[in-house]
């Protein structure tokens, strides 16, 4: 297939994960955390191809037992998006794919959300957004983002908004569900970038391609995702896959 058409998916997997150590490779209703995100990826029609790509010899020896493709990139890479850079240095397609190693509730159906906007071909970039629970419109840790009425990024935040300044109950938050996905000259444009003030202030690498005039997209999906950061994600995580194999 030529390169022009392909979708490539990346699935970066650290180690070394502040909050949870060893996180992709911790079991999950009896399977390493990785095997639920790769299966998922590999579900995907629209995908043709998905790599992991690592900078651990443990990750690289789980994915050659099973037979996944792996690259190993360098320690030194400062974010999964400049693993995700690293591979497309090797692997040629027209957009890739960035998904995220600690999301094991993932679906084919978010990965399909998240190129439908490919359609329109001043689409640079694309990510997810979820409608917003009551108890995560002020958290901190559940990033927000309000869009244009064409679905473009306005702006994320950690804060809440938008603020609903008379306190009418009439706003709609959104919570930022994070999985990317690039054309390549924007992949390729963006890991030669710094990073941006707002990004350093909000610790949101999303802002660096807003504060440099990328065309970000936002698709809307109703399903959320459990993002796995902590012990109590992990078990959370655990007791609903564990629940749906049994179902």
């Amino acid at each position: 297939m030529s390169a022009t058409n392909r979708t490539l998916a990346v699935i970066p997997a650290r180690l070394a994960s502040t909050r949870l150590p060893r996180k992709v490779l911790r079991e999950i209703a009896g399977r390493p955390m990785l095997a639920w995100v790769y299966d998922a990826a590999r579900a995907c029609p629209q995908l043709d191809e998905v790599v992991i790509a690592t900078d651990s010899e443990e990750v690289s020896a789980l994915c050659e037992k099973n037979g996944w493709p792996f690259e190993l990139t360098s320690v030194d890479l400062p974010s999964g998006t400049d693993r995700v850079h690293a591979v497309a240095q090797h692997r040629d397609a027209a957009i890739y794919v960035n998904i995220q190693a600690d999301e094991p509730t993932l679906t084919p159906d978010h990965i399909s959300a998240l190129l439908a906007p490919f359609a329109q071909p001043h689409v640079d970039v694309t990510t997810l957004k979820v409608p917003c629970t009551p108890e995560n419109i002020a958290n901190p840790n559940a990033v927000k983002v309000v869009t244009a009425l064409d679905g473009r990024a306005l702006y994320f935040s950690r804060a809440t908004i938008p603020y609903d300044r008379d306190g009418g109950g009439s706003a709609t938050y959104w919570k930022h569900i994070g999985l990317y996905a690039y054309r390549k000259a924007a992949l390729n444009r963006f890991a030669a970038l710094v990073p941006s003030q707002l990004e350093r202030t909000e610790r949101l690498e999303q802002l660096r391609l807003l504060e440099n005039g990328f065309n970000l997209y936002v698709a809307p999906t109703e399903q959320d995702t459990i993002g796995v950061d902590t012990e109590d994600d992990l078990y959370r995580v655990d007791t609903l896959l564990r629940t749906a194999s049994i179902a």
